[in-house]
């Protein structure tokens, strides 16, 4: 079985070199490593270059964003499996592709996720947050749940069916997308609790409070889109649970 595994990076010389590593030291062979440059000016392509051996396609011309990025490392992708490791996070050991691949030889599975790490910017060993996801339940996405988008792994056939990233949205286009797939199209998922994923704390959508306010209103809009009934009360109730046990049980 065939994992196509996608960085899309935008002038991340500071950090990528560790996600690189990361999927280099992975012990699982039939693994398709792509990686989707913005037209880095900083250095980021000397160090892809230095990492040629572990790379097995590399793009980079201007695009339209980080999600237009990666809609097109799933076109270029050609493994049975596809998913996402950021330019500024890292695998969380050298198994987590062969973990991947023992979910999918249950061949009625479409999509896994596992449990994140939130860590220091300037320190993966600090855990500032712990996002320990749980199996999917009916209208879970209504109550504030969602599987961190950096350990979701779905088959290629998925992404055929019912389309990629969806770029009418500013931000959350990552959950629309697995909202979409999960509760929309009711894909079969497998919740494994096991971190995959280390990602260093201070993305996009919570470095300020209006940001988080703009994602969770995307989200409400791509939940009308969808057609799929959300209650705002419990959806922000929710959020904050979920949040706040991140911070408490980590």
């Amino acid at each position: 079985m065939k994992i196509s595994l996608i960085t899309v990076c935008f002038n991340n010389h500071k950090t990528i070199k560790e996600t690189f590593e990361s999927v280099a030291n992975q012990d699982y062979i039939d693994l398709e490593y792509i990686v989707i440059d913005g037209s880095s000016k900083d250095g980021t392509l000397d160090i892809i270059e230095q990492y040629k051996s572990t790379i097995s396609k590399t793009v980079s011309e201007l695009d339209q964003g980080i999600y237009d990025a990666m809609n097109k490392g799933i076109k270029y992708a050609t493994g049975d499996v596809i998913g996402f490791i950021n330019a500024d996070d890292i695998l969380a050991n050298p198994h987590v592709i062969s973990e991947v691949a023992r979910v999918f030889n249950n061949h009625s599975i479409d999509a896994c996720f596992s449990d994140l790490y939130y860590v220091a910017s300037d320190n993966m060993a600090k855990v500032i947050r712990n996002w320990k996801s749980s199996p999917y339940y009916y209208r879970a996405f209504s109550k504030g749940w969602t599987p961190p988008h950096p350990t979701f792994y779905v088959k290629k056939s998925i992404y055929e069916k019912y389309g990629s990233f969806d770029l009418q949205y500013k931000m959350g286009n990552d959950i629309e997308l697995m909202l979409r797939f999960i509760e929309k199209h009711q894909i079969k998922t497998l919740y494994v609790p096991q971190v995959w994923v280390k990602m260093r704390i201070g993305g996009v959508s919570n470095q300020s409070l209006s940001n988080i306010i703009q994602q969770n209103k995307e989200i409400l809009r791509a939940a009308k889109n969808n057609q799929l009934p959300f209650s705002i009360p419990l959806f922000i109730i929710g959020k904050l649970k979920y949040r706040l046990f991140q911070y408490l049980f980590k």
